[in-house]
């Protein structure tokens, strides 16, 4: 028995380091529990070991437990010192005589009462020490049927018989005396009550410990939702942030592309401007010419002299070469409409491509969505995907089957190709399909295994290469009494016990990531993670000796 003080506690409440009451008690993986202090000092001094153990079972481990709280434990711990506590306060009310106010106080005593020592079914009264004599001394009294003191002689007295009840009829459900269960009660299991008293006590803690456990699992609920809900917001801040940035964006490439339109339509306006005007002048040289070639010829036609006007007619008379045609051909007055036209086909293409993109970002964000509450399997099922196995992936010591669907272990190595793809030396083997968005498949097993997702990039050799021992491998390990949950060498304990079918939830997008226990139709979680993905995964199996594996068609 561990002691703290002077008092004793029961053995399963004491740490099996310390051998004292269990102070923060905490439990691993393979089912003790320690003092926080005494597990992490233990495994403190087996730092420069390559394993750690167990200091009660020797279990080793690879790498060192995680350590979760035993919330059940701590409670009991701290009501067995509350019961002690009481037990003490009791002791030294007794070690006076007096009764206290658990005791059975002497129904003779005036005064302060002493505590009851025997009660008395015939009187029916209780006695202290004292006041209990007579009985022993006179005959008559002798006669009377001494019980262990009771407050509540008369409940437990048969009305019938006026004998103690000291049965329990099972078929009746009440209290009966001896004399009962011979008479009225003659052929019911009938039972001393205090065997009753412990099965149903049994019962009790059996009920406890499953409040208990739902407790716990509603606490990792919450926990998760809070998880859940930060990630929302930091997801929804960093996406507004984001999204704000690439519409700033797209507004000043709109601006700009407006101003260089601008300037190349001034830009054109100013040339052709120039041109004209250029033409104009020209033009207007020209009618200045011919205005006075014109004035010179009258001139010339009334000169009244006769032989000067013979002799001057030919230099009169002879025209210079126009520099321009005799008209100038005008085109219709468009000049910059086709441009109009052009912005406006744009400013049309853009309103289909943000009617269409804003459409798509909207059914994105609707389509975002948290489970508040346990998921059903038929929920899942609208993502299910058929997987297969790629045996170019596959270690020589596994035999794919049933359409590539189904692997199981074999005594001797499979003739197969050399590949660069395929996995040595672990036994496992991924999927033909990348997957990405949303998926769900259901695996049933035998042995143990592990149900893996993993990138394709992942290395296929060397001891690293095992899924869940790298951060391009996330998986669950499932053995005969007990689920694990691997990701770069971190071990997680899964929550419940072993699982034959479990169902496999990938949001890629959400870098969500569950596995469930799949019995009928309901879903038990095992494990989730909540990550970022950044490649396409592939789904992963690792098998043991005489184990096998097939991905179910979830119907």
């Amino acid at each position: 028995m561990a002691q703290r003080g002077s008092k004793e506690y029961p053995q399963s409440f004491s740490c099996s380091v310390c051998r004292d009451l269990l102070k923060d008690p905490v439990i691993t993986s393979c089912g003790h529990s320690f003092c926080l202090d005494c597990i992490e000092a233990h495994w403190n001094a087996e730092e420069g070991k390559r394993l750690h153990s167990c200091p009660q079972c020797r279990k080793t481990f690879i790498q060192r437990p995680v350590l979760e709280k035993n919330i059940l434990l701590a409670e009991l711990v701290e009501e067995e010192l509350k019961r002690t506590e009481l037990q003490a306060a009791a002791a030294a009310a007794a070690d006076h005589g007096y009764a206290g106010a658990e005791d059975v106080a002497c129904d003779v005593c005036t005064g302060r009462k002493r505590k009851a020592v025997m009660s008395c079914l015939v009187c029916p009264a209780s006695y202290c020490e004292n006041h209990l004599q007579p009985h022993y001394d006179s005959p008559p009294l002798k006669k009377h049927q001494l019980v262990e003191p009771s407050k509540n002689l008369q409940e437990n007295i048969c009305p019938r018989h006026g004998e103690l009840m000291k049965m329990f009829c099972r078929t009746d459900q009440q209290l009966i005396c001896h004399i009962c269960s011979v008479d009225q009660h003659k052929g019911h299991e009938a039972v001393p009550t205090a065997a009753e008293r412990t099965k149903k006590q049994e019962e009790l803690e059996e009920s406890r410990l499953k409040v208990c456990q739902r407790i716990q699992d509603r606490e990792k609920d919450m926990k998760l939702l809070r998880e859940e809900l930060e990630a929302i917001n930091v997801s929804a801040d960093k996406t507004v942030e984001h999204s704000e940035e690439m519409f700033s964006q797209m507004i000043r490439l709109i601006q700009k592309r407006s101003s260089e339109v601008k300037q190349q339509i001034r830009s054109q306006q100013e040339k052709e401007v120039s041109r004209v005007q250029e033409l104009e002048e020209k033009l207007q040289q020209e009618i200045s010419d011919l205005k006075r070639k014109d004035a010179e010829l009258k001139q010339h036609s009334e000169t009244p002299d006769l032989r000067r006007f013979l002799h001057d007619y030919p230099s009169a008379s002879a025209l210079s070469e126009s520099t321009h045609s005799s008209s100038i051909s005008i085109r219709p007055r468009r000049h910059f409409e086709d441009v109009t036209a052009a912005v406006e086909e744009l400013r049309d293409g853009l309103q289909d491509l943000l009617r269409d993109a804003g459409t798509n970002i909207s059914l994105a964000i609707t389509d975002v969505d948290v489970l508040l509450s346990e998921p059903t399997r038929a929920g899942f099922l609208k993502y299910s995907r058929e997987i297969t196995l790629d045996p170019n992936t596959a270690n020589r010591f596994l035999l794919l089957s049933d359409g590539n669907r189904k692997v199981e272990v074999m005594d001797r190595p499979q003739p197969r190709p050399a590949h660069p793809d395929r996995f040595t030396p672990w036994q496992q083997v991924l999927s033909n399909e990348g997957l990405t968005g949303r998926c769900y498949w259901e695996v049933e097993m035998r042995g143990e295994t592990n149900v893996a997702v993993a990138y394709k990039n992942i290395s296929r050799t060397g001891s690293s290469s095992g899924f869940g021992l790298n951060d391009k491998s996330w998986a669950l390990r499932c053995y005969s009494y007990i689920c694990i949950f691997a990701h770069d060498t971190i071990l997680t304990p899964g929550s419940g016990g072993a699982a034959s079918r479990v169902g496999v939830y990938l949001d890629h997008r959400a870098g969500v990531l569950s596995f469930y226990n799949v019995s009928s139709d309901t879903m038990t979680l095992i494990h989730r993670v909540q990550t970022s993905f950044t490649q396409p995964l592939h789904a992963g199996v690792w098998l043991g000796s005489e184990s096998s594996l097939e991905f179910i068609k979830a119907e």
